[in-house]
C-alpha cells in the first residue's frame, strides 16, 4: 500500500488514507488500493464493519491536482506504471487535460470512471462502511465520505464541493442521495460548504462531535454496529442500498463523470487552468473561491 494503512482490530478493519503531507490528495493509486482493502474486509470472516478515516490535519482534501492544473505531468505517475497509451498512462492524461488538446472525452471518462468504481466500492461493500470526517473534506474527499453507509463528523470539521465553480463535477453524484434535491442544489449551485454541525443539521452526516469528542463518539458507534451478526449487517445495507439504486445512481453517476470532463474543458476550465501554470494552483483557486467570501484552499490542508 502507498496511499493508505490498513488494520484489523477485532470486528473492525480500519482503512486510514495515508498522505498527510499532501492533504491526503487523491491519487490514482488511491482508488485502487481503497477497492483492494475493502474486498479485503469482506472476505475476512472476523470483519463486522470497516471505519475509514484520514491520518494528519483534515480527512482529505481531494485530488491531487497540483501537478495537472499547473501542466507538469510527471508527478502523477505515482505507484505502479500503466501500459504507455493507456487512460491511466501521465503523458495521456496531461495531453488530454491540456487546454490546446485535442480533448477525447472518452479517454477522460475511462480516467474517472476507473476512480468512481474506486469509491463506489464503499458502497456496494457488503460490509458498512464508517467514515471519520476531522479537518475538512472537500471535493473528491466528498466521494469516500458519500459512499459510506455512515458519517461521524467533526463540529468543526467543512465538507463541500468548491470544484462546482469551475473545473469540476461529483463524480459520484451522491450528493442528491444523500442530501434530496433541494439542498444538492443548495451547495453544487453556489460550491458552498458546510460545517460538520450543520452537516449533521441537513442530514448528510449522522452525526456530530466536537473535535474533542470525535474518535469517542465515532468509536461508540463503531462498536454498537460491530455487535451485529455479520449476516444481519449484509442484508440490512443491502436493503436500504435499493432505493438508492431505484432513484437511478448508477446512469447519474455516468452523467456526473462525462461532466466533470467537460468541466476541465469549458472556457472558464480552460482559463482556471492557464492560471495555474503562471500563478500555481493555489492562487488559482484562491481566485475562484475569493468572490464567494472562502479562502480557497486554506484549512485544508493544502496551503503553500
Amino acid at each position: 500500500m502507498e496511499t493508505l494503512l490498513y488494520e484489523v482490530d477485532g470486528p473492525v478493519a480500519r482503512i486510514t488514507l495515508d498522505r498527510p503531507e499532501r492533504g491526503n490528495g487523491i491519487t490514482a493509486r488511491m482508488p485502487v488500493e481503497l477497492a483492494e482493502c475493502v474486498e479485503r474486509a469482506n472476505l475476512d470472516p472476523e470483519v463486522h464493519a470497516i471505519a475509514l478515516a484520514g491520518n494528519g490535519t483534515g480527512f482529505c482534501g481531494g485530488y491531487d491536482l497540483v501537478a495537472s492544473a499547473e501542466g507538469e505531468m510527471s508527478e502523477l505517475g505515482e505507484g505502479s506504471a500503466p501500459p504507455p497509451g493507456s487512460p491511466l498512462d501521465p503523458a495521456v492524461i496531461g495531453a488530454n487535460h491540456a487546454p490546446d488538446s485535442n480533448w477525447d472525452p472518452v479517454t477522460d471518462y475511462q480516467f474517472m470512471s476507473r476512480n468512481v468504481r474506486g469509491f463506489m466500492s464503499l458502497f456496494h461493500s457488503e460490509k458498512p462502511v464508517l467514515c471519520k470526517v476531522h479537518g475538512y473534506c472537500v471535493a473528491g474527499g466528498t466521494d469516500m465520505a458519500l459512499c459510506s453507509d455512515l458519517l461521524v463528523i467533526a463540529e468543526d470539521a467543512k465538507i463541500g464541493y468548491p470544484p462546482a465553480r469551475v473545473w469540476g463535477s461529483p463524480t459520484t453524484a451522491m450528493w442528491a442521495s444523500r442530501l434530496g434535491p433541494m439542498r444538492a442544489k443548495r451547495l453544487l449551485l453556489t460550491g458552498d460548504s458546510l460545517t460538520g454541525a450543520e452537516a449533521a443539521e441537513w442530514g448528510l452526516a449522522t452525526e456530530a462531535a466536537p473535535a474533542d469528542q470525535l474518535d469517542e463518539r465515532f468509536e461508540r458507534l463503531l462498536e454498537r454496529v460491530a455487535r451485529m451478526p455479520i449476516n444481519q449487517l449484509v442484508m440490512m445495507k443491502l436493503l436500504v442500498n435499493q432505493t438508492v439504486h431505484a432513484q437511478g445512481l448508477t446512469q447519474t453517476q455516468v452523467l456526473g463523470t462525462f461532466f466533470d470532463g467537460i468541466a476541465r474543458h469549458t472556457e472558464e476550465g480552460h482559463a482556471f487552468v492557464r492560471r495555474a501554470s503562471e500563478s500555481g494552483f493555489r492562487e488559482a483557486v484562491r481566485e475562484r473561491d475569493e468572490p464567494f467570501g472562502d479562502h480557497g484552499l486554506e484549512g485544508f490542508g493544502l496551503d503553500p
